[in-house]
């Protein structure tokens, strides 16, 4: 049996550690929700210049299909993975790792790189993969445009043959106690025109300069606002999954603490015990002598 100044010590170290994860808790929460802000605005801009996208494509000429959504045969695929630079979020980086994983088997025909964003990602796969680029440093002063300049670097490479299919895996924010790890195409983007409803009517467009060249234009932005929508998404995720975690984190602590209080309680009481019997004992030997 631990001595009563073991378990002392045990309480205080405890005790410290709750100071700990409650701290981290608050300033997670803090941070939730300028991140949640971030993505929760920056969805329907994605989702409305998607739908712009594909009413202008429904009106194009489809022997002229953008170079982003050309089709060829696969043979090198590029994942961009996106988890975080910290860690006491609990399955936060280790679900992005285990999907990567997955994909890994899933396409070894192929010949797979990896752009890494996120120091626990890069971690798990520079030993065993071939690491395209790593931009882990984006999260010291995240910005669209350096976001920006790491897409335009892949969409470079897919034009230039380095790469048949791009896609993209992160953690979708839902809510703060609430992750899901996502595997999106990114390149060849999707130009698969979207069912009119019965009875709709035609939506007769006037385009300036022309159509194709509208796309030109936002094909490569809307690329840009997708990776960007996923580092957001990434971002506001971990700060929900660490506030949750180190949340557990503090009442699991409460709750050894608690145990280690009544198990500190009675070893005192016993030991308490033991003296006065002690006492009485000496007392009752000296009475009889």
């Amino acid at each position: 049996m631990a001595n009563l100044k073991e378990i002392r010590g045990r309480i205080s170290s405890i005790s410290s550690t709750m100071q700990i994860t409650r701290a981290m808790k608050m300033v997670s929460a803090a941070k939730l929700k300028k991140a949640q802000d971030a993505i929760v605005m920056l969805r329907p801009y994605s989702e409305k210049l998607q739908e712009i996208i594909q009413n202008v494509n429904s009106s194009s000429d489809p022997d002229q299909v953008s170079v982003y959504a050309q089709k060829r045969e696969v043979k090198k695929v590029l994942f961009i993975a996106v988890t975080s630079n910290r860690g006491l979020a609990g399955a936060f980086n280790s679900s992005v790792v285990k999907e990567l994983n997955q994909q890994f088997q899933n396409n070894a025909q192929y010949e797979v790189e990896v752009l890494t964003i996120g120091k626990k990602v890069y971690d798990a796969v520079r030993k065993n993969r071939a690491v395209f680029s790593n931009e882990s440093a984006i999260f010291d002063n995240l910005s669209f445009d350096k976001v920006a300049n790491i897409t335009e670097s892949v969409m470079s490479s897919f034009i230039e043959g380095k790469f048949d299919e791009v896609y993209l895996i992160y953690n979708r924010f839902i809510n703060a106690a609430t992750q899901e790890v996502i595997t999106e195409q990114v390149l060849p983007i999707s130009m698969v025109e979207t069912e009119k409803e019965e009875g709709q009517a035609e939506t007769d467009y006037i385009f300036e300069p022309n159509r194709n060249e509208i796309l030109d234009n936002l094909i490569p932005k809307s690329i840009k606002t997708q990776v960007f929508k996923a580092v957001l998404d990434s971002v506001a995720s971990e700060h929900g999954a660490r506030m949750t975690a180190m949340h557990k984190a503090t009442d699991n602590a409460q709750d050894l603490k608690n145990d280690l209080v009544i198990f500190y309680n009675k070893a005192r009481q016993a030991a308490i015990t033991n003296e006065i019997l002690e006492i009485v004992s000496g007392a009752e030997a000296l009475k009889n002598s």
